[in-house]
């Protein structure tokens, strides 16, 4: 697959339709919110491409529909939707275990596979590029994501035992992704707590400043009859304890991240599973935002599946993530779906500064394609939903078994392609946006 290089002028008109569509209406809302998020995606090609899912989508859907690998099963399965190298991370499942896996479920959706796939491959060609990678080396770490990724479907397709296809963990992860994982292990609650609250007449609050802004009256009342809407999408197993549910205080909050520009968010501090100070448990409630992905969906019976995009969010991390956060849950606030979670105390992403050896660099790469195979094949008919009611892996294995040879050149063309594209548009977005080009900023 290659994409014609278009003349700047005519491409640019694209990307500020493109965006458009997608950030319009937010945009129009908080215009300081977008000035920060796109200054953010002027630093760096990479930096561009993660938050222009849309485009990408866009850029997809007119170059062709289909595609090798993709029929009626693998075009509809849980997708990530966003699958770029930096979404990758750890947390804590809800057994107490240190994960290492895929995370940022915010454009999940269902799909077809290849779509994550791709999405990968690209990053990876704009991740090896900014490192002085040969075009080489470059599709060397993109068969290893295709040829890892293939071997670890291959083997859940074919019923390996669990203990053959472990998760990333402390007993089991090695290099950059073990480093995160002890990072994450050497965090504690109670230094998240000492980063957002303070302890005021003997309890708990949230310390002001940091992001945090205080709620008028009306306000704080929506978002804790919001609150009282989420308990009851968490499932029975979550909490044992009544008094977990006990809200200590309420704020809401300034510069979320890249992807969530412009979208209303609070945090809710609430008292945890015991009477110490040092368990009290902090979620955010966040608007959902329309996935990228969605828009190129046209499939009427996935739309009607979800009540809102909160409950579309929760629902696609749970099928997409084996054990997800027991805070995990949606509710709806003035009319939009929401997206309720803890702010994790274990939350570390996978920071690809410092990893600059090739070997390194190759073993992360394979170690990446197993979570995402992984990932594909917790989202299937054993996840509890109906909207997938089939194997997932055993589709993908057969859909790839068909075309052993042509899967991993799939991916490379892809990366080559879209990757010279991407450095190219974000030269053509800095150039707009350092303009005054983009329309309501």
């Amino acid at each position: 697959m290659s994409f014609p290089q278009l003349d700047d002028e005519h491409r640019g008109e694209e990307i500020l339709a493109v965006f458009d569509t997608a950030f319009g209406e937010l945009l129009a809302a908080d215009p300081a919110a977008f000035r920060v998020k796109f200054r953010k995606m002027a630093a760096s090609a990479f930096a561009f491409y993660r938050g222009t899912a849309a485009l990408f989508y866009h850029d997809l859907d007119e170059e062709k529909r289909g595609g090798p690998f993709l029929d009626e099963r693998t075009s509809r399965v849980w997708i990530h939707g966003d699958l770029h190298a930096e979404n990758f991370g750890t947390y804590m499942d809800a057994n107490g275990r240190l994960i290492f896996n895929v995370n940022d479920f915010d454009e999940a959706y269902v799909g077809p596979f290849t779509w994550d796939l791709k999405r990968f491959a690209a990053s990876i060609a704009l991740i090896g590029y900014a490192k002085a990678l040969s075009d080489e080396q470059i599709s060397e770490l993109v068969t290893i994501y295709a040829v890892a990724y293939r071997e670890r479907i291959h083997a859940l397709a074919t019923g390996a035992k669990s203990d053959e296809v472990p998760p990333f963990t402390l007993d089991t992860a090695q290099g950059p992704l073990l480093d995160a994982l002890r990072d994450a292990r050497s965090l504690t609650r109670f230094g998240l707590l000492e980063s957002m609250t303070e302890i005021r007449d003997f309890e708990r609050r949230f310390a002001a400043g940091g992001g945090s802004v205080e709620l008028d009256a009306a306000t704080r009342y929506k978002v804790l009859a919001a609150f009282d809407g989420y308990l009851e999408t968490l499932p029975d197993s979550s909490l044992a304890r009544p008094d977990s549910y006990r809200v200590k205080d309420v704020v809401g909050r300034r510069g979320i991240g890249i992807g969530s520009a412009g979208l209303p968010s609070y945090n809710i501090l609430l008292e945890g599973h015991s009477d110490a100070l040092e368990n009290d448990v902090v979620i955010y409630i966040k608007q959902a935002q329309t996935p990228a992905v969605s828009r190129h969906i046209t499939d009427q019976a996935i739309r009607d599946y979800f009540q809102h995009e909160g409950h579309r969010t929760v629902i696609s991390q749970r099928a997409l993530q084996a054990h997800a956060d027991p805070w995990l849950g949606w509710t709806e606030l003035d009319g939009a779906g929401q997206l309720v979670a803890e702010v994790s105390p274990y939350a570390v992403d996978l920071d690809w500064g410092d990893i600059d050896d090739a070997e390194e660099i190759a073993q992360v790469v394979a170690d990446l394609g197993r979570a995402t195979a992984t990932m594909h094949s917790a989202a299937d008919d054993q996840s509890g939903e109906s909207l997938v009611p089939f194997s997932t892996e055993r589709a993908i294995d057969a859909a790839i078994a068909g075309d052993e040879e042509g899967f991993a050149p799939l991916l490379i063309d892809f990366a080559h392609s879209y990757g010279a594209r991407a450095r190219a548009d974000h030269q053509t977005f800095v150039d707009l946006f350092r303009n005054g080009r983009i329309p309501g900023l």
